[in-house]
């Protein structure tokens, strides 16, 4: 069962209505959110998925988000949580209602992983690459359109998730229409070439990853070479290993790209496991 708690520390009947009809958040998705993997009760990157939070909401010119409510908001979904050890937290703040105040709504909700998810670490997955429709210098030029913000908007990100499985894979690599690398729905892509991991900048309008950076830390400590750069998508092939990275998915392998399957990389997929799970042992 899901657990639900409001900011003031208040626990929620998850299975009753909390949301009005005009929360903006509902209407126009007119918010931002955060997932942070939370492991026998420890969440993972608590304060880097708090300061993208903010940045979120600086990027929307929402009111600035309270980090005592929120920590209050999740110690009591922690401290009512009776499932697995492992949990999705979510935390979602919302513009509030039409026409109110300006007061946001907001709250955290404890989710099971899913065992879909659980199952694509393990096996990894496949991928489609879908233009998303603009260049890579969009999100200097036009930062209305929100490019790297965490927003309650994703039924772009929903759309293309159906299109993939419209075209026999599960997930699906974002790229610009000039053939730049961008990111997943909900994952950030990291490429390994040898003893060097490679992502794209959050200045080509990505959401900064915050399990990538985690492992990035871990592989630098331990000798490799870490480079956040613009990707090619013609460099995807070029790879030793394609993976994605998040808080749910943890580093998950692509095993297949546009239907053509990629070089065995589950040698590398153990140790990047490695390096990932060594920042929380």
């Amino acid at each position: 069962m899901p657990v639900l708690a409001l900011l003031d520390g208040t626990i929620a009947d998850s299975t009753h209505p909390l949301i009005r009809v005009d929360d903006l958040g509902l209407m126009r998705g007119d918010g931002i959110f955060e997932t942070v993997l939370v492991v026998d009760g420890k969440p993972r990157e608590l304060g880097p998925h708090f300061d993208r939070l903010v940045r979120s909401a600086a990027m929307l010119d929402m009111p600035e988000p309270s980090r005592a409510d929120f920590d209050r908001a999740t110690k009591a979904v922690l401290d009512n949580w009776t499932g697995g050890a492992e949990i999705a937290l979510k935390w979602v703040y919302t513009r509030g209602i039409e026409g109110g105040d300006g007061t946001p709504t907001g709250f955290a909700l404890g989710l099971e992983i899913s065992e879909t998810v659980k199952r694509q670490r393990a096996s990894g997955i496949a991928a489609v690459t879908l233009d998303r429709g603009f260049d890579n210098e969009a999100a200097v030029r036009a930062p209305w359109l929100l490019l790297g913000a965490k927003t309650l908007s994703y039924a772009v990100n929903m759309a293309a998730l159906r299109e993939a499985a419209r075209r026999g894979a599960e997930e699906v690599i974002f790229t610009t229409s000039d053939d730049f690398v961008l990111e997943g729905p909900t994952s950030t892509l990291v490429a390994v070439s040898g003893k060097t991991l490679r992502t794209p900048p959050a200045t080509i309008g990505i959401l900064p990853g915050t399990t990538q950076a985690a492992l990035f830390r871990a592989a630098e400590r331990e000798g490799w070479s870490v480079k956040t750069e613009p990707l090619r998508v013609s460099e995807l092939a070029e790879a030793d290993g394609l993976f994605f990275t998040s808080s749910v998915r943890k580093i998950t392998r692509l095993h297949t790209l546009n239907g053509t399957q990629l070089p065995d990389s589950t040698a590398i997929h153990t140790e990047l496991d490695r390096l990932y799970n060594s920042e929380y042992s």
